[in-house]
């Protein structure tokens, strides 16, 4: 049978023939600003780019495939390996779709404590943008700077779970530890030190830093329209001038009672992304502040009650047969939900992070879709990089803010 080497529909439109000063480059999947494995094929004329598709798929892990056999409480800490710089909002979003396809309420104690955990975590997640974004540009000294107060966030969740990346920190049902002595105290120290470390520090190094400015302003634009049609979350989407924001527009665990700002940018371009990070950690201190406040008057109730699907405390396990007996089952064979199906969104760091479940009444989710805004941001860059120059690819991948583990899962 002859052999023939054909190329993939999805490079057929790309012109590799160079003619004159075009040519076709490869950036990545080993790029040090490709931000994870991402092949980005460009066609260039001179340094103008024409037609730009990434190429995904070199960190595939086929996660949702294993979410579907496996228990779950067992997929759990699996889902610290998506957005693996901010591992807590997986943690909770596919926690919240599970309670909801099982009818759980979690008490208010651990709602206080969740969204502790998910606002420290967001301002991890964007002090590594913000580090990695200004490194890419040139700026190193920023690098090292939010790369220390992301340091002091990362005690903090090591102080509650014992882990730094991967943290496990939140359960089906609620969550596993109460806060530890003083945690409440730093956390306030840290919430200081963020907050003069921005106006200080980042703010006075970049915001009107002329060089950091001429890259990023009117590099990267996305228009309302495009960013609704390549179905945008996130920063990407309210830098668009766009106020969409789960935590506001469908609320779950205290946001609804919290009093905070969403940042909107009309600029449409990086710079007015980056200007959306800086403040949105800002509006995150703001709600960690009101939640110290809240934590004192909450009752100490950790986990759900529902002997179906969620153990009992330890204290009940090690004194009651009954009780003993449903924790065994639970391990060893897991929980049965309804037969159903649920969709639970989240605002997570980079965007719209849900989870689909389709369940049968069995151990395992029948189905199992993750919603990551990372995919649908890399999908963008075919459009939003074609009219740019070289140099500014890097700054419009940084602008994005994905990561590969929920891209390739």
């Amino acid at each position: 049978m002859q052999q023939t080497n054909k190329l993939s529909p999805f490079f057929e439109n790309l012109n590799f023939e160079r003619h004159d000063n075009a040519m076709v480059i490869n950036f990545g999947p080993q790029h040090p600003s490709a931000h994870g494995q991402l092949r980005l094929v460009l066609e260039l004329a001179g340094e103008e780019v024409v037609k730009a598709l990434p190429d995904i798929g070199y960190l595939h892990r086929g996660i949702e495939k294993m979410a579907e056999n496996m228990t779950y409480n067992e997929f759990l800490p699996t889902t610290d390996r998506l957005d693996y710089i901010a591992s807590t909002a997986n943690n909770y979003a596919y926690a919240l779709a599970v309670e909801r396809l099982i009818g759980v309420e979690v008490p208010r104690r651990a709602k206080v404590i969740r969204t502790m955990l998910l606002e420290v975590n967001r301002i991890i997640s964007h002090l590594f943008f913000v580090a990695t974004h200004a490194l890419d540009v040139g700026a190193m000294s920023v690098f090292l700077y939010a790369f220390r107060e992301r340091e002091f966030a990362m005690d903090l969740m090591e102080d509650y779970c014992g882990a730094r990346l991967t943290h496990s920190a939140v359960r089906i049902g609620g969550v596993p530890l109460d806060l530890p002595r003083d945690w409440i105290t730093n956390l306030d120290k840290f919430c200081d030190k963020l907050l003069h470390e921005l106006e200080h520090t980042y703010e006075a190094l970049l915001t009107e830093n002329r060089i950091w400015k001429m890259r990023l302003e009117n590099v990267g634009v996305l228009t309302p329209e495009n960013a609704l049609s390549w179905g945008c979350t996130g920063v990407m989407l309210r830098g668009s001038g766009i106020c969409y924001d789960i935590r506001k527009e469908e609320p779950y665990e205290l946001y609804g009672e919290l009093d905070f700002d969403i940042p909107v940018s009309t600029t449409n371009d990086s710079y007015g992304r980056y200007r959306l990070y800086m403040e949105e950690m800002k509006e995150s201190v703001k709600i960690l502040r009101q939640l110290i406040g809240m934590y004192d008057s909450t009752e100490p109730q950790l986990m759900a009650h529902a002997p179906q699907y969620i153990s009992a405390p330890k204290e009940e396990i090690m004194t009651q047969n009954y009780s003993l007996m449903q924790h065994f089952v639970l391990v060893t064979q897991g929980m049965r939900p309804p037969v159903g199906e649920v969709y639970a969104p989240t605002e997570s760091p980079k965007g719209e992070l849900g989870f689909y479940i389709k369940s049968e009444g069995e151990p395992y989710a029948y189905r199992l879709k993750c919603r990551a805004p990372s995919f649908y941001h890399t999908g963008l860059l075919q459009e939003i990089l074609v009219g740019t120059y070289l140099a500014d690819v890097v700054t419009i991948i940084g602008s994005t803010n994905i990561v590969f583990g929920e891209v390739d899962r």
